[in-house]
This record gives structure tokens, sequence and C-alpha cells, in this order.
């Protein structure tokens, strides 16, 4: 290069450097720009040998491009060379501003290291410029500033042997392998960028078809499911808002999509199960409610909720399996008619009655204990009524606390009606009914105790409690009456039982014998039926036998 005119070889080399440039921001891959850059130093710079080592994830260098000699290629391509001894070839020899020249005078301590070398035979130089085949020149390629210049990084070094010429390179070439080095370390930067965005790019198509698979796999499992499902919001003002039903729970509700999408599962709950649906939505889980269809009946269900959490934001949705429990809650609600009801007659049965009944009685004793304990604590003393009731005293929020319970009192037994109401007890014991079922038969019985259990149910409010006892007992639960509101309703049911009663093709008749007992706090449920019973007996025992029947 020296030999000819400066302003020619400055030409002519920016010419083939813009070529060799160009080839490199132009390969399709980071192999090809790493085997472009090295082509480009033998081509445009005029070198014999180049060979490109790249810094690898680990710290070392190796052998990733090699031009100029295809045997020298086969052998050190892929070879690797260990930090450590490249850290050492960089920092000895001359520095020709970022190029590193190792001449064969100090060169020949490198030669049993691990960094794979290769080097052209040749006569020893007889001119002080000459090139000897043991020199050694690098150009290091560091990663480019904001600014221009080199930051620091290594990423690779160019290593070039023997220029054409047969001369070490002056200054015009020195600036040229210089700058050469520096826009290849841009152009691997960008080949790497590339080919990591492409990589991504890859995994990012790979993991959107998998998503896409998986999308359209919950579409087909949410579509076709046998059973109800529904996306429904978490949170919000909207929370609960359907956002996406299925055919399934459309078809259960009789409802279409679109309608749906206006409802919440609020809106569509049993007010009775709106508690229960909301601690579900809160919390996932399950639960069984019911759910309202079109045409205003409910539909039991079991509700299985799923929170849909979003990493950044929290929950966000509720996936909701919906599964029709219709026929098993009507089987459980038979069963549980059939232990709590007579298979007879369809009333309540002896273990009914008595949990009805118990459940308005409190426990005297235990009441009043606690009462006095809490009035003992708070300085108050212990008073109570003739029923047993605590008198209020002024800010006794310790005596509210504990008397929650509304006391079931009796009316006072007096031929004046004193306006208490309490909880009536009629126990009706059927009169003749042996003698039809001697006569008749037990199918005639049957239909007997089958019509009185219909009259007496036809004969007391809504609220009240018709139960048979067992045989041919009935008792009456009646709330809210007093003394005379009693017997006026025992006059009137005995009135209708003695009505005659179509049996088996014939007329019988029935009587009736009454017996009222008042049930009050502090006796048990049998304590109660016992009283009730005992009055039956005394009032059976005070008519005249053949006014206890009506024939």
């Amino acid at each position: 290069m020296e030999t000819e005119s400066e302003p020619y070889v400055r030409l002519a080399t920016l010419r083939q450097l813009h070529q060799v440039m160009a080839d490199m921001n132009t390969a399709r891959s980071l192999a090809d720009t790493l085997q472009t850059v090295a082509d480009g130093v033998v081509s445009g710079l005029g070198y014999e040998l180049a060979c490109v080592n790249l810094v690898r994830p680990d710290g070392d260098l190796v052998v990733a491009a090699f031009a100029g000699n295809p045997a020298a290629e086969a052998l050190i391509t892929g070879r690797v060379g260990s930090r450590e001894s490249w850290d050492r070839r960089l920092n000895m020899g001359e520095h020709w501003g970022d190029l590193v020249f190792i001449p064969h005078t100090e060169g020949w301590v490198l030669d049993d290291d691990d960094v794979p070398q290769w080097y052209t035979e040749g006569p020893a130089p007889r001119f002080e410029d000459e090139w000897h085949p043991a020199d050694r020149l690098f150009a290091p390629m560091y990663t480019p500033g904001v600014h221009g210049g080199a930051c620091g990084e290594l990423i690779g070094v160019l290593s070039v042997d023997r220029p054409r010429n047969g001369r070490l390179p002056g200054a015009w070439g020195r600036e040229a392998l210089q700058m050469y080095a520096f826009q290849a370390a841009i152009a691997i930067s960008n080949a790497r960028l590339r080919a990591n965005m492409q990589r991504a790019l890859v995994r990012l198509e790979r993991d959107q078809q998998a998503l896409r698979a998986s999308e359209e796999s919950f579409r087909q499992a949410f579509e076709y499911a046998p059973s109800g499902m529904a996306i429904a919001e978490m949170g919000g003002d909207q929370h609960g808002r359907i956002l996406r039903t299925n055919d399934a729970l459309c078809r259960l509700l009789g409802r279409p999509a679109s309608a749906m999408r206006r409802y919440s599962f609020s809106d569509l709950v049993h007010p009775e199960d709106i508690g229960t649906l909301l601690r579900t939505s809160a919390e996932g889980g399950r639960a069984e409610l019911r759910l309202a269809r079109r045409d205003g009946t409910y539909v039991w269900v079991s509700l299985r909720n799923s929170v849909v959490a979003d990493a950044a934001d929290g929950p966000r949705f509720l996936l909701t399996h919906v599964e029709d429990i219709e026929e098993r809650k009507r089987r459980e609600l038979q069963l549980a008619h059939r232990a709590s009801h007579d298979s007879l007659t369809g009333l309540p049965n002896s273990a009914e009655l008595r949990s009805r009944l118990s459940a308005r009685l409190c426990k005297r004793q235990a009441h009043a204990g606690a009462l006095e304990s809490t009035d003992a604590a708070y300085g108050h003393p212990a008073v109570f009524d003739a029923n047993g009731h605590g008198f209020d005293f002024p800010g006794s929020a310790a005596l509210d606390a504990y008397d929650h319970h509304v006391h079931t009192v009796a009316p006072e037994e007096s031929e004046r009606d004193d306006g208490t109401k309490g909880l009536a007890v009629l126990f009706c014991d059927l009169d003749g009914f042996k003698s039809i079922n001697d006569r008749f038969g037990h199918n005639a019985g049957d239909a007997v105790l089958i019509e009185v259990a219909r009259r007496l149910t036809r004969g007391v409010r809504d609220g009240d409690t018709v139960a048979r006892l067992g045989g041919d007992e009935f008792v009456i639960l009646a709330d809210g009456l007093g003394r005379a509101d009693a017997q006026d309703l025992a006059v009137r049911l005995r009135n209708e039982i003695i009505q005659p009663i179509r049996a088996e093709g014939r007329a019988v008749r029935v009587g009736a014998s009454f017996g009222i007992g008042w049930a009050h706090c502090g006796m048990t449920a049998d304590e109660v039926l016992k009283s009730a019973d005992e009055r039956m007996y005394v009032e059976k025992r005070s008519r005249p036998k053949q006014h206890r029947r009506a024939g």
C-alpha cells in the first residue's frame, strides 16, 4: 500500500471498505456476518489470512470464522482459547491505537499457549519494515459506546496474518484495520440483536400458537361442557356480572346467552341463598343453592367457583361451574320428609313435633342462672317476675345480652281472660276409631285417619302445626292464643271431625276428645305433651259415653 501514492491508496481502500462494510451490515444471520467480517479483511484490507475470535458467554474466545486458507479454516474453526491467554496477548507487544502488534522477537513465548493459531511459513525478512512469518497483529472489537468509540466490553478479536505486499502496515493501513474492527463490532452486535430478536419472535410465535391452542381447547371445553359454565367479573362495581355462559347453563335456566349477560348471579339466586353465594364468590369454592329459571321456578345447583388471578392486578374473574342437582335434592328432601313426617297422613311425626316444640322452649334454670351471674358481675340485684323474666334496669346491657329469647308463657287459669297469649297444645284422641278398624278393616281405618288429618290441617291457621303422634292421636301447636281462643279452636276442630267420612264405600263417623295444654319455658316437650294428654283424658272422662263419638 505504501508504494502507491497516498491519495490513490485511500480512494481504493475506501471503495473496498465501503463494499465490505455494506456486505457486513446486510448479512442475514450472525454466522453470515462473522464470515463476511473475515472475508472483508482479506478482500478489502489486503491481508492473506483473517480470523474472527468471538467472546463466548463463559468469557473464553472461540474461532467463529476464518478466511484466506481452507486448510487452516478446517483445522482451527470452532476451537477455543482461554480468556486468560487472550488477555495476556492483548497486554503485551506494541499498541498501535486499539491494535496490538506482537513482533516475532516477543511472540515466541506464545507458541505453547491454548489460543488456536496459524501463520504462513516464509523466509526471514530482508528489510526493516518487512512482515516476519511469526509476527502477530490483533484488532480487538469492543461494544460501541453511546457517542461512538469503544465502551470497553470486549466482544471479539480480529487476528490477521501477512499483508499481501509483505510489509508491516503503515499509518493508513493501521487506521483502516482499526476502523474496520470498530465497524465489525457494530455489525456483530447488530447481528446478535437480530438473532436474539428472531429467537424471541420464534418463541413468541410458539407461545402464541400454544396460547391459541390452549384458548381453543378452553373454548371448546367451555362451550361444549355437559354442565353449566360461566365467567363472571370479580371485584369493583360490576362484581358478579356474568360475562359469558355456555349452552348448557342457558338451557338449564331457560335463558338465552344475550339475556344472561344482563345479570349477575346475585340477580338469579334464591333470596334465602344470597349469603351462601356471597361467601362462595369472595373465597372461591363450592356451594349448593337455587337459581331462578326464566319461568320463575328455581332449580337446585352445585356451584363451584375458581378465582382466575392476574399476576399484576390480583383476582379478576370467577370461572363458575354449575351442575344441576335438582334430582338429588328432591331425593334428599323426600328422605328428610319421610324421616320427619308420618307416611300415612303426611303430617309431621312425633319426632318432628317434639323438635318444633323444643325449639320454642328454653331451660328456665340455665337462663335464670346466666342472668343472676351477669347481674352479680355488674352489681345489679337479680329480680324476676312471676314468669321468671328478669326486669330490665336502665343501662343494663348485660341483661339484654343474655335475654334475646322470647319466652313462651301460659295464660292464667281463671274465668276472666287476662289477655295473655301463649302456645296452645291441643291433644286430640279419636273416639270410636277402634270399632271402625274392627268392623271394616284397616283400610277403612287408614282412610279415616287421612281424612281427619286433612280436616285438622284445613281448620288451623297458616303457621300452626298439625302432627300425628301415633295411632289415632293428633297434636296441634297453635301459637298466640288465649284460653278462650284455644277452646273455640278445639270446638271447631271437633265439629269438623264428627262429620261423616267416606271409607271403603260407606259413611262412618268418629268423635274426638281434646285436651288443651300450655307450653312455657322451663318445661320439656315431653312434659308439655304429657300435660295436654292428661287434660284430654280428663275431658274424655267428663263427657257422657254416648257423646264421645257420633256413631
